[in-house]
């Protein structure tokens, strides 16, 4: 037996940035795949935001005889200086002409894959989490347009998202997975990006959330 430690040279670790960002739309066949990803450069932020999971409380013999809590549900706000062109049809928009976008359309679901650095009192770029959110659609915002000043600053975009969980296989539906490369086995990570990314022969795609949860190998309950 031993006593906990606290701060332990090494142990103090913290999160910071985004980085990575993969677009993946949704195909309109209605399979719930995914097309090819395209990256998304001027990311600048994305704020995850559970939600849900509220508690109802029963009481019984005078006393509260038990909890039950509501399912959860997973919201996102991206940020951004700019997006891909294909998440045009994400924000309804519809090309109808090269340069030329018509708004209100239907808005078409999407993936997102984007990283999270892990630093530490001994190595400031130790790692990363790599953040995958599935079937999510955005709803109509804002964006204001201002005159270039003595002070010029570049527009800032941002999207509220919602999600629809998906099947998991073994556990409850979700919308969201996350891998910490620190942890993770590093031979699956490096597949599952491949998928990601792509490479000189394969184009990037979304596996679906089963098969990311399928690759990785399992762990017991009590582990």
């Amino acid at each position: 037996m031993s006593a906990i430690v606290w701060d332990k040279t090494g142990s103090r670790e913290y999160e910071l940035g985004v980085d990575r960002g993969v677009l993946y739309t949704q195909k309109t066949d209605g399979s719930g795949t995914y097309n090819n990803g395209v990256a998304w450069n001027g990311l600048s932020s994305v704020t995850e935001s559970p939600s849900g999971a509220d508690e109802t409380v029963l009481y019984a013999d005078n006393i509260k005889y038990a909890s039950l809590r509501a399912d959860e549900d997973f919201g996102l706000t991206i940020e951004a200086y700019m997006y891909p062109d294909e998440f045009s049809a994400c924000d309804g928009s519809v090309e109808v002409s090269p340069g030329v976008y018509i708004g209100q359309q239907k808005r078409v679901p999407f993936g997102l894959a984007y990283r999270t650095k892990i630093g530490s009192d001994t190595d400031s770029d130790k790692g990363y989490k790599l953040h995958l959110v599935y079937n999510a659609t955005v709803s109509p915002s804002e964006t204001a347009y201002e005159s270039v000043n003595d002070s010029p600053d570049a527009i800032t975009m941002s999207w509220e998202a919602a999600t629809t969980p998906v099947n998991t296989g073994d556990y409850k539906p979700s919308a969201r997975i996350t891998i910490n490369s620190t942890k993770a086995d590093k031979a699956k990570l490096a597949e599952l990006e491949k998928k990601l990314y792509g490479d000189e022969t394969n184009e990037p795609t979304l596996p679906s959330l089963k098969e990311v949860i399928d690759m990785f190998p399992k762990t017991s309950a009590t582990e």
